[in-house]
Formats: structure tokens, sequence, C-alpha cells
């Protein structure tokens, strides 16, 4: 089955992997609606290009992933102007280094809410549609963290195991539906929320920021190589294709043999 003509939600979209995973979709000729932070403009810019470029609908709703009534509000939307979308990709996410003892209770609560909370907010909304017409795709960006843990990163952590624990949850309840849910988990990819945080771990650690690169991010993966973005776009696409139609409440680990050890 073709994935033109399908509508798709990818959050936190307007950079980094989630922009990636837009563009991969919108050359399957997928309509999109991306969602996220940044300078009006810029994202003006991106989303008339993806558009012109690929020849799809491309909207932008700046809803806070962090606030279940705006999601539920974007959600209303996209379903009374699409019907239901057939795919989303719960993508948005934030971060915050600190040990337990001084992580700031609001950096937690962000936290928690954009990286787990709103999963659970769009696919609430997505699913009844999604199940009404036998075909959905639910694809989670967890991480690597979301397998095992590292120091400095309790709420991130945290928030990741209970996406994998989430995916597994709505995957069972939807098996006979028609409808897919799985989570994607990569390892370092140098986007711009992981170079945000270089600084934060390189002043926790004690280090410069190239020994951060090399003997913090790249420690854990066996390969030494930062995960590309391209990777987990071509790992979504699959993921929403007939072949992977069998694969439901499962994860691919796109991390360079990290959880391998």
């Amino acid at each position: 089955m073709s994935l033109k003509g399908k509508h798709a939600l990818v959050t936190g979209s307007t950079s980094g992997i989630g922009l990636g995973i837009a563009e991969g979709l919108a050359k399957e000729g997928v309509h999109l609606v991306l969602n996220g932070f940044g300078d009006p403009a810029d994202i003006e810019i991106r989303r008339k290009q993806l558009a012109d470029q690929y020849g799809v609908q491309v909207v932008y709703d700046g809803a806070d992933m962090s606030k279940g009534p705006d999601i539920a509000r974007m959600m209303a939307e996209i379903a009374a102007k699409t019907g239901g979308l057939d795919i989303l990709v719960n993508n948005a996410g934030i971060q915050h280094v600190s040990p337990v003892e001084a992580f700031p209770e609001e950096r937690w609560d962000a936290i928690i809410a954009i990286n787990l909370s709103s999963a659970f907010h769009t696919t609430k909304a997505a699913m009844p549609y999604m199940k009404q017409r036998q075909w959905g795709r639910v694809i989670n960006i967890a991480s690597a963290h979301g397998l095992v843990a590292s120091p400095f990163k309790s709420a991130y952590v945290a928030a990741k195991h209970g996406i994998m624990g989430f995916t597994k949850t709505v995957a069972l309840e939807c098996a006979q539906d028609g409808v897919t849910v799985n989570a994607i988990c990569p390892g370092y990819v140098l986007t711009p929320l992981v170079e945000k945080q270089i600084p934060d771990t390189a002043k926790a650690r004690g280090l410069n920021e190239e020994q951060v690169k090399r003997d913090v991010l790249l420690a854990a993966q066996p390969n030494k190589k930062f995960v590309t973005v391209e990777q987990i776009v071509a790992t979504t696409i699959f993921l929403c294709s007939d072949a992977a139609a069998s694969i439901t409440g499962s994860h691919i680990a796109v991390e360079g043999g990290w959880v391998a050890q």
C-alpha cells in the first residue's frame, strides 16, 4: 500500500529528527501537520519548501506539547480538516542534565509533560479514527535511554522508559484493528537537542566538550559513530509500510550496539 495521500502529524518537527521525518513522509506523498517551537518566519520557510517540493499539503500548528488542552485543540482541528490522522509520530522532546538532588522541579515536570504525557494526549485523540478505518501507524521516538540509563538524566530516562511501556500497552489494545504502535530508540544523533546538552554534561562531569562527545556520548556506542537523522527517517518509513504490518508493541534500537553491551 502506498502512503500517498495519507495524513500525518509529527510533533517536534521544526528541527532535528522530527523535521527529517516530516520530509521523509512528504517524499512518500503524505500530507503533514508540523508542530514545534522556533522562529515563525523560519518555520514558514520550511513549511512552504516541503509543500512546494513534494506537492503535499503542509500546515503548521504551534500547540504547546506540555499542555493537554492545547494538544486536544490541535487534534480536534486536525480531525475536522482531515477526517483523522493515519500516521502519528510522537517525537517532541526536551532535555535537562543535572544530579537528582539539584534537579529543578519545574524541569522535571516539563520533561515528563513533553516527552511522555504529550504522546498520551495525541494518541488518545488519534486512535478512534485509526480504528474506524482499520489502519494506522503510531511511532514513538523513544531513545536508547528508554532501554538503559545514564547518570544526571533522571527525568529524561524516566519519560523514555514510560514511553516504552505506553507503546506496548496501546499496541495490545489496537492489535486487531489494523493499527500498529512501535517505538524507535535512537542512540546519539547530533541534533540541536543533543548539542544543547553538551555544555551542561561537560560542566556536570568536569570535562571539555570534545571529551563529552568522545568519552561520554559515543562511549556507549560500540561503533563510535553518531546515528544520522536519515537512518531514523528510513526506520520510520519502514514502520509505516505494509512490510511492518506484523510489527507492533515493539521497538527498533538504532544505536550502534549500545544496548547489546
